[in-house]
């Protein structure tokens, strides 16, 4: 699942970029889910996942950039998309980030164009991500956020450090090919974050959030080695 949030104070153009943007994501067969807010104070109370962002800029009360530099205050990573009708306006904008510009009047063609390319950038991310797929969901989640994965028969279990859990069907030994070094597989049925392990005795992994997962007597010495390693790369 991808979230998207359009805020716009123009109820035609909000319904309109909507439009577009559930038609590409239509033909992708990606499922996604679009929320619309008419003024930036709306957006600030928004305390949801948000992945990407149609920006106007020009509002009332709470502008555009000045809603764009709150957010990214409060460590908004989702891509930003700015809607203007001045493209002289993009200049003052760098420094939250945006990804792109999209310049009223709003035409298919550039709105597909900027997903396009979105698309792109989110698969090939610096951030390390796993993307999940779930029946017709896609969902898109950076590595740093999962603290253990579970396994319990076909089922992987994603237990995130806001408490989340995602499960979904996959192999433990997919699942491991697409993790980093900084995941170990300690256990046969547990992949744990090395980020956040608190400490290690006695064949239990101490981890953030009070977790203890259990490190198996063949996986110990390698464990301890693998613990010594990520100290000194991250």
């Amino acid at each position: 699942m991808i979230y998207i949030a359009i805020c716009d104070d123009e109820k035609y153009t909000s319904d309109h970029i909507r439009k577009l943007i559930s038609d590409f994501f239509h033909e992708k067969n990606i499922e996604m889910t679009i929320s619309q807010f008419s003024n930036g104070e709306e957006l600030l109370k928004y305390d949801n996942q948000i992945d990407i962002l149609f920006l106007d800029i020009q509002m009332n009360k709470v502008n555009g950039l000045e809603t764009a530099r709150i957010l990214r205050n409060r460590k908004f990573k989702g891509y930003l998309i700015f809607i203007t009708i001045l493209k002289e306006m993009v200049f003052q904008s760098f420094e939250v980030q945006p990804f792109d510009y999209l310049v009223k009047p709003i035409e298919k063609q550039t709105v597909t164009s900027t997903l396009e390319r979105l698309l792109s950038s989110m698969k090939n991310a610096r951030v390390p991500s796993l993307l999940i797929q779930k029946g017709y969901q896609n969902r898109i989640v950076s590595l740093d956020d999962i603290i253990f994965c579970e396994i319990i028969d076909r089922k992987v279990y994603l237990h995130l450090i806001t408490s989340d859990v995602i499960d979904y069907y996959d192999r433990i030994e997919n699942l491991e090919k697409k993790l980093d070094s900084r995941f170990f597989r300690c256990h046969r049925s547990f992949l744990v974050n090395l980020k956040y392990l608190k400490s290690y005795k006695n064949g239990i992994a101490y981890l953030e959030g009070g977790k203890e997962i259990p490190v198996s007597r063949l996986r110990n010495k390698e464990f301890s080695n693998v613990i010594l390693q990520y100290m000194k790369e991250w």
